[in-house]
């Protein structure tokens, strides 16, 4: 609710508790007043979803639209109000069914790279270490039957990396035969 005080009207009321001169001030609600149709997030701000847009309203003023489908610049505006004061967390979590952990990180990312983070291209995975090269080389090191830790030196690969290929059969190391002693 925000008060604002009339000061005309204190003129034309005399309050007889008022000393002479002295202006008296009553408060005055002022109303947010909403669009129809539209979801409440706070009791201030409001949104609706309309002809594939949603648009954001700040009692009957709309503040923001994008594309329904925009989920970047629906976690940017959303980050900013609740950086911004306007709405808490679960306030957005609640009134777009959305879940509290992803609110946080949407807010995190703005705090930490602004709204140019919502839009960066996400960061991929580097050239895979096992080429078509590298595999050919393993297996024939793993034929020869060196141990995975070897083969994994000499190719400057981790070991595990070779571990994970043998478990997924993209290498096959032959197995020991057990030797045994019969006396």
């Amino acid at each position: 609710m925000i008060l604002f005080h009339a000061a005309e009207d204190a003129e034309r009321r005399p309050n007889p508790k008022q000393a002479p001169g002295e202006i008296s001030t009553m408060p005055q609600m002022h109303l947010p007043f909403f669009p129809d149709g539209v979801e409440h997030i706070t009791a201030e701000l409001a949104f609706e979803k309309k002809d594939g847009q949603v648009t954001y309203f700040n009692g009957h003023m709309p503040v923001f639209i994008h594309a329904e489908g925009d989920i970047p610049t629906f976690r940017m505006i959303t980050a900013q109000f609740c950086l911004n004061g306007n709405a808490k967390q679960a306030d957005i979590s609640r009134a777009f069914g959305v879940t509290l952990i992803s609110v946080k990180r949407a807010v995190k990312l703005y705090r930490e790279k602004g709204v140019s983070g919502f839009y960066e291209e996400p960061k991929r995975r580097g050239p895979a270490v096992l080429t078509a090269e590298v595999l050919k080389q393993a297996q024939e090191r793993f034929d020869e039957g060196l141990e995975t830790s070897e083969v994994a030196e000499q190719l400057a690969v981790k070991r595990d990396t070779l571990a994970k290929a043998i478990g997924a059969g993209r290498l096959h190391k032959p197995t020991k035969k057990k030797t045994s002693t019969h006396r």
